[in-house]
This record gives C-alpha cells, structure tokens and sequence, in this order.
C-alpha cells in the first residue's frame, strides 16, 4: 500500500466516524428539546429578597409594606404578623410581580406555617392565595380587600380526616364558565387531596389568555374553566370604569401572592410563558 492510498482511507475513516456521530442528533432533531425549554423558565424570585415585587396593604399605599409583611428569609418568601401585636384589622394584602402576562405556566411552592394571628378571620385559617389576571395595583383604592382578579385558593387542611382542598377558585370582581355555564359564585373547589402541616405544596397555573386555565397540584389537574370575565356580586367594591366592562373576557394582567392572616412561605416561584 503506497503512502497515497493510505492517507485516502485515513481521510475515509475520519469521515465515516463524524458522519456516525451527527446521524442520531439528523434523525432525532428534539432530542434536546426538554433541555431548550427548561433555559425558557424564568425565575420571578430570586431568593435573596424582593426585587421586582410590590405590596398592596389594604389602608395603605401601593408600596407600604406594612410591620414588614412581606419578607425574605432562609431563600423565601414569607408572609409574617410577629409586627401587628395581635391585631390582623383586616389588612388583607397582596405582593405584585411587576410584570403582566397572558399566556404562561406558573409554578410556585407553598406551605402553611406556626398559628394564624389572633383576630383573623375564621375562613382564613390556612388560607391563601395567587391571583392572576389581576387589575394594575396601582388602581386599588387605598381601602380595597382585594384585587379585581382570578383567585387560585390556597388552602391546607385543619382537622385530620376532614378534606380541605386546594388550588380552588375564587373570583374577586369576577365571573368564570365551567362546562359551558356561567359560574357566579365566589369559589368553586377543585378535586385535589387534603395537605396537614406545614408540608410544601408544588402548584401549577397554566393560563392562555382569557381561553383557558388549568390548576394542578404535584402535576395532577385538578380543576379548569374557561373565559374569566369582569362581573360578579362584589364589582361595588372596584374601580367604577370595571362596571361598564361587565361580562369582558379577561386576557391577562398581574400576578400577585396574598396575606389574609395566616402565615405562609412561598418559594421557587416559575414562569415559562407561552405563545399565544
């Protein structure tokens, strides 16, 4: 074999291993797609502390973060009253993320914590909440409960063997369809199981615009409708322009964390949004 041949299949050999090399990425093109759309998840908390998150405290102003409410410590977020002395007053309040969205899965861990503040309200024990598709925050009235918005009711159960389920819905300022019907009452629950103790809780929103929305706890649906709308028994309570958009579908708007006077963490708060 003289040297010409022999550099010829040497230069055959390299080409047969780089072509047996790219041949399963050419026949398999989302092979890493899992791994491209687990870059497109955004973090909305960084752990270290509050940026880009706003409070809303009913009474006061949009940014007041009454007797440190809302807090980070130990990597999350904390809803605490060991400030109020005692006394909740109904200063029901809600943390805004600064951005709106539409289209997006959200995916947030919860739990409940220590002893509900001694004069809250007996339906909010182990009570909590996301909102979604909530009104600007900085259209609240100073003395306004609740943002105009989706509830997706968190809720964790009190007595042992009593069920108490979760990722609910409620409906401030809102109406939602269910099967084809009109869903008017405040809340609807969801299928989910009961969860005791202070246990984090994995939940998942999955929104497209005002077409629909899915709730699901540890991966498992549990509950779904479809075109949120401005309405509801409550609309006294909003902006009075809200009261000439009654039965508008809702296609996106803030997302925020409430207080209703309960302790409560929250942490490894997701986002993937979609496209629409």
């Amino acid at each position: 074999m003289n040297k010409r041949t022999n550099q010829i299949l040497i230069a055959l050999v390299v080409l047969l291993t780089v072509s047996c090399k790219s041949k399963p990425e050419a026949e398999n093109p989302d092979a890493n797609i899992e791994e491209k759309v687990t870059e497109n998840w955004i973090s909305l908390f960084n752990g270290k502390n509050l940026d880009g998150w706003t409070p809303k405290i009913k009474g006061y102003d949009f940014g007041d973060n009454l007797h440190n409410t809302f807090r980070v410590e130990d990597g999350v977020i904390k809803v605490s009253y060991d400030g109020y002395d005692g006394k909740f007053n109904d200063a029901f309040g809600h943390l805004f993320y600064k951005t709106p969205f539409s289209n997006y899965r959200l995916k947030i861990q919860y739990r409940f914590t220590g002893d509900q503040i001694s004069d809250g309200a007996g339906w909010a024990t182990r009570n909590s909440g996301v909102m979604i598709h909530c009104q600007d925050p900085k259209e609240m009235a100073k003395d306004q409960n609740f943002p105009l918005s989706i509830e997706v009711q968190m809720l964790g159960g009190i007595t042992e063997g009593q069920s108490r389920s979760t990722a609910n819905l409620c409906t401030p300022g809102t109406n939602v369809v269910i099967d084809g019907t009109l869903i008017t009452q405040h809340c609807t629950e969801s299928n989910s199981e009961t969860y005791y103790g202070d246990q984090w809780v994995n939940l998942e929103v999955e929104v497209y615009s005002d077409s629909l929305i899915i709730h699901k706890i540890d991966d498992k649906e549990v509950l779904r409708y479809s075109k949120p709308q401005y309405g509801g028994a409550d609309m006294n309570e909003y902006n009075a322009s809200y009261k000439d958009r009654i039965g508008e579908t809702i296609k996106g708007g803030y997302i925020s964390l409430q207080s209703e006077s309960h302790p409560t963490e929250f942490r490894n708060i997701e986002l993937f949004e979609l496209m629409p």
